[in-house]
């Protein structure tokens, strides 16, 4: 019978094989940025994933929910996971992905009460909900009071669509939009992984072309 022994890459090794990778000097801003990630559903869970595996230092998950059966199609989370809280069960596939990426969660809902200070120390903030009133939320509340941070947001990502219509746009210079801006999950087809992914690594793409200083025109 075969012995399984789980061989975790020391921290200087994690750091080389990325560093290998993205160029040290990307690399370095890589790990010393903060995300913030608000909804860990579709969007949320996908992107954090990208950005853990791209060496994202520090990541802040933010959502109040657990995970059900439904979420299943289309979210990073496993059926052993049903019934825990989003929070948690996404922090132990990201640390099984990327040992030594630093979580920051918060199992709550965020509200305009308490945003600036769970959004404090972000660099850039995701807004990666799937319920239109609280996407509107947050988006208005960071756009009016944080007008230094830089938040990445997604409209439309819903059915059958073609992949070439999700997009990312440079709506004003710190705020950029991700997804088609039309189809949402209220038709026959609603939201289906293959699309939602797409739009969540446009999110994650966005996220690290930020840091690399490499703008939307």
């Amino acid at each position: 019978m075969w012995e399984v022994v789980e061989l975790i890459p020391t921290r200087e090794e994690w750091n080389r094989a990325l560093s290998g990778r993205h160029g040290e000097e990307l690399q370095n801003r890589f790990s010393s940025a903060a995300v913030a990630i608000c909804g860990l559903g579709g969007l949320g869970s996908n992107l954090a994933i990208c950005l853990a595996r791209a060496g994202i230092g520090r990541l802040i998950l933010i959502d109040f929910d657990r995970v059900e059966l439904v979420n299943l199609h289309r979210q990073q989370y496993r059926a052993s996971q049903i019934g825990r809280y989003k929070t948690e069960a996404l922090a132990e596939t990201l640390r099984e992905i990327a040992p030594y990426v630093e979580l920051e969660v918060h199992t709550v809902r965020i509200t305009e009460e308490h945003a600036a200070e769970l959004l404090r120390s972000a660099d850039i903030i995701c807004e990666s909900f799937d319920d239109a009133e609280a996407k509107a939320m947050l988006t208005n509340f960071v756009l009016e009071t944080m007008p230094d941070r830089y938040l990445v947001a997604a409209s439309g990502m819903a059915g059958l669509g073609s992949a070439n219509t999700i997009r990312t746009r440079r709506v004003t210079e710190r705020f950029y939009l991700c997804g088609d801006g039309v189809s949402e999950g209220n038709g026959t087809v609603g939201l289906v992984s293959s699309r939602v992914m797409l739009c969540a690594a446009h999110q994650a793409h966005t996220v690290l072309r930020i840091l690399a200083e490499e703008f939307e025109v």
